[in-house]
């Protein structure tokens, strides 16, 4: 989760610095605007990046066996965009593939041992739920 707006997926990779707080393709919550990262070439820019914000809330890369082609995929709740987001990752390289509408924030995302997705809903009367694959 980043500055208003600009929420980023990052592979990161030790040594690289990604320029927080210097750059980002968000503005400040005060409304300060924060340079964009193709201002500073010399750090690392973010794989993937929304404007305007998703809110980023919990995040798994799966691994079950229910759903086989999202195997290395990383799967992010959205509270703002109330949204379940796939990101594929190929070697160095991500792009969102899916949004799942969910029409609730969701604030937790978490993959069971039988490889159903566990999305949990923000807020009073929030719901958990088991995500299978349609048959």
């Amino acid at each position: 989760m980043g500055p208003r707006h600009g929420d980023e997926f990052n592979l990161t990779i030790g040594g690289d610095n990604y320029g927080w707080p210097i750059v980002s393709w968000g503005d400040q919550y005060s409304g300060i605007p924060i340079p964009d990262h193709d201002t500073r070439p010399e750090f690392h820019a973010p794989e993937l990046y929304w404007v305007p914000t998703v809110a980023p809330s919990g995040l798994i890369i799966y691994s079950g066996a229910m759903f086989p082609k999202w195997q290395g995929n990383a799967l992010i709740g959205g509270l703002r965009s109330k949204s379940l987001i796939r990101i594929r990752i190929e070697g160095d390289r991500a792009e969102e593939v899916e949004r799942f509408a969910m029409g609730k924030r969701i604030r937790e995302v978490e993959q069971g041992p039988e490889g159903a997705i566990w999305v949990l809903e923000d807020k009073k009367d929030g719901r958990l739920l088991r995500l299978i694959p349609h048959e």
